[in-house]
């Protein structure tokens, strides 16, 4: 099982306590609207918000607490704050200038807007990870299958996938490098095709970029890029790569 994966199904557990915690145990909100509900929608308060089957929402310019759920999407709008949001079956949304600590999903892709930042990781297992311009996660960004997108963005922990395409484009900055990791057939049917890895112009990426699986590495010729193991960079010029 690759390395990565152990890492992330670790998701699972944590979302699982949060959401099951005994009756009256802060971790569950208790009695302030946080509690083990399975209402739709929930709008997330300030000590933390935690359901099954639901929806979160965190308000534009709300401080809110670590929100979690099982089977639902988190919305956190542009200017809020909040510590964790952990989701099994949904996807993340960051809104412009928003901040949190931490991100993680399980199914699921996580979105950050302009000016989004978070201060330690971001993580899904299926799902996509898109930043855009001036976003910026100061920990790993990472996932085992789907797409990560960096758009003017920047990294400080390094990317991190085993089955996923990455670009660095629109000048991103990633420090800590790039991994992909070898995937373990006895576990996944992984697909037949090589995760794709472009490095846009004026992009850069500092660290090792070291691939233990066969990928398609394309680099611009205006990027810049630390040393590479187990792929030959394919130098191109212009906006993108070759199709």
């Amino acid at each position: 099982m690759p390395r990565l994966m152990i890492a992330l199904a670790s998701l699972l557990m944590t979302v699982a306590g949060c959401v099951n915690a005994p009756e009256g145990d802060s971790s569950s909100g208790g009695s302030s609207g946080g509690s083990n509900s399975s209402s739709s929608a929930l709008t997330a308060n300030s000590s933390g918000t935690h359901t099954v089957n639901g929806s979160i929402s965190v308000p534009a310019g709300q401080q809110a607490g670590e929100v979690t759920t099982v089977n639902g999407s988190i919305r956190i709008a542009g200017g809020a704050t909040l510590t964790e949001a952990h989701t099994v079956n949904g996807s993340i949304g960051v809104g412009a200038h928003a901040s949190a600590v931490t991100l993680q999903t399980v199914n699921g892709g996580i979105s950050l807007d302009e000016g989004a930042h978070i201060s330690r990781d971001v993580a899904s297992v299926n799902g996509d990870l898109t930043l855009h311009g001036g976003s910026e996660v100061t920990g790993s960004i990472a996932n085992v299958n789907g797409k990560i997108e960096l758009n003017g963005a920047h990294v400080g922990g390094g990317i991190r996938t085993v089955d996923g395409d990455i670009d660095v484009m629109g000048g991103s900055h990633v420090e800590g490098g790039i991994l992909v990791e070898r995937p373990s057939m006895s576990w996944f049917q992984w697909s037949n095709s090589k995760p794709r890895i472009v490095i846009g112009p004026g992009s850069v990426v500092q660290g090792n970029l070291r691939f233990e699986r066969e990928v398609k590495l394309y680099v611009s010729d205006k990027a810049t890029i630390g040393p590479v193991t187990g792929a030959t960079p394919i130098r191109y010029s212009g906006d993108s790569p070759p199709a």
